[in-house]
């Protein structure tokens, strides 16, 4: 039964690092009637695109943040049930000062000498009031981490003059100078001159179609930027006679479709035996942390799917995939693809990951250099399995040309941590386990 008491829409928190979202598509209207649970608008933040259901049954009665408007988490969007034309939830009023109190001064009171006070140290970027009261989120605070920057410093458009992640990262591209460390004070510091102002967009040209980048192409951008700034790209590839995993998959195929209802895909024979190779191989699985490295007993598997119409890529994980077998392996990866494309992730989905694998090869493509899903050390890529001529060697060692099914399999590496010939190996002995693939164990 629709309700009648007034229930309002907010902007949910998608997750701990998440602190705004754009409104992307109403997919409903002021008027429509809507049922609990029912998806009732669509959402983009830096890390996912998702729908959010409806909290009450009732009628739309007020959208009160259109499409393509950014917002705080917990801002009303709008509002089922009730009468229209209440306004957003005010901010609370600020909790008033306490009156001053006069405290009687003795006359002729001797003035203690001063005491020299210690520099402040310089601020540093926090996901807490900062010194002038402003409030930075936690991926604000990391870009200003990182570009050493103070959030102080920087204009605010949000709540409050908030800085939000699209004000830091207009800043950067504008290209202020750092400021540096506080020093001991100086005699006088020669004024700055102001940064120069960004080149102005060239106005669309006939035959030109523009739209606006999405938070979700804005989140791509930055990361894979950030990544190729932070990691020694470099990319080995191997190829690999898929002769005993064309025939495993023919076996298994039917009885996986009738009985499970999943298609044991050629990457999930690669997930599951890149899974196994990964126990003997820990920096491929680590990752760099400051002046440590930190490896894992366990693989949080990523894996790169792409939404409709290249609207983004996203790369939900597997967590614990060293505890799934082959049909595990498969069913997880059917899964996630299913979510990411009908907008069905939470960012938490999309979090943890230890190593990625990305799989071009399903488009015909037979060669890549990926980009590394920081802060992890290694991506895998998988390619087209293509019939090709190949050399093998009968028992008695005589050489003949036979057509194989071969793929090409890549690793790119993050040379900080994973030398080259370490890389090497854990690609022969993928290869190794694919060549002779016996079951999933």
């Amino acid at each position: 039964m629709a309700t009648e008491t007034a229930v309002d829409v907010v902007m949910p928190q998608m997750g701990v690092s998440v602190s705004e979202g754009t409104v992307t598509k109403w997919l409903k209207r002021e008027g429509d009637q809507i049922e609990a649970d029912e998806p009732l608008l669509e959402i983009s933040t830096d890390k996912v695109d998702t729908e959010v259901p409806s909290p009450a049954s009732g009628t739309l009665v007020q959208i009160l943040v259109q499409e393509g408007e950014t917002v705080d988490v917990g801002t009303k969007l709008g509002q089922i049930g009730g009468s229209a034309g209440a306004a957003p939830a005010p901010a609370p009023p600020a909790v008033p000062a306490p009156p001053p109190v006069s405290v009687p001064v003795p006359a002729q009171a001797p003035v203690p000498e001063p005491v020299a006070e210690a520099p402040a140290p310089a601020p540093q970027p926090v996901a807490e009031p900062s010194g002038n009261g402003k409030f930075v989120s936690p991926v604000v605070a990391r870009i200003a981490s990182e570009h050493g920057l103070d959030p102080n410093q920087i204009p605010g458009t949000g709540r409050g003059g908030r800085v939000t992640k699209q004000d830091i990262l207009t800043f950067v591209e504008s290209g202020p100078t750092p400021a540096a460390p506080q020093a001991a004070p100086a005699a006088a510091e020669a004024p700055k001159a102001p940064p120069a102002p960004a080149a102005p967009a060239a106005p669309p040209q006939a035959g030109e179609q523009v739209e606006p980048v999405s938070a979700m192409r804005r989140g791509i951008a930055e990361h894979m930027r950030r990544s190729l700034d932070t990691a020694a790209h470099v990319t080995s590839a191997i190829e690999v006679d898929m002769s005993k995993i064309v025939a495993a998959r023919a076996a298994l195929k039917k009885e996986f479709q009738s009985a499970y209802g999943v298609n044991p895909t050629y990457l999930a024979f690669v997930a599951r035996a890149a899974t196994d190779t990964l126990k003997d191989y820990p920096y491929v699985n680590g990752e760099l942390r400051g002046d440590s490295i930190v490896t894992r007993n366990y693989v949080n598997l990523g894996i790169a799917v792409e939404l409709a119409d290249g609207k983004g890529l996203i790369v939900p994980v597997i967590r614990n995939a060293e505890g799934l077998n082959l049909l595990g392996v498969a069913r997880a990866i059917a899964d996630i693809a299913s979510r990411a494309r009908d907008k069905k992730l939470l960012p938490d989905d999309v979090q943890g990951g230890t190593f990625t694998i990305t799989n071009p090869g399903g488009y015909g493509t037979f060669h890549g250099t990926p980009v590394i899903n920081q802060p992890q050390s290694a991506i895998l890529g998988t390619y087209a399995l293509v019939k090709r001529p190949w050399v093998v060697t009968d028992e008695n060692g005589n050489d003949a040309i036979a057509i194989k099914p071969i793929m090409n399999v890549t690793l790119t590496y993050d040379h900080r941590l994973v030398d080259g010939a370490y890389a090497g190996r854990f690609l022969r002995d993928l290869r190794e386990r694919l060549e002779n693939w016996e079951g999933d164990g």
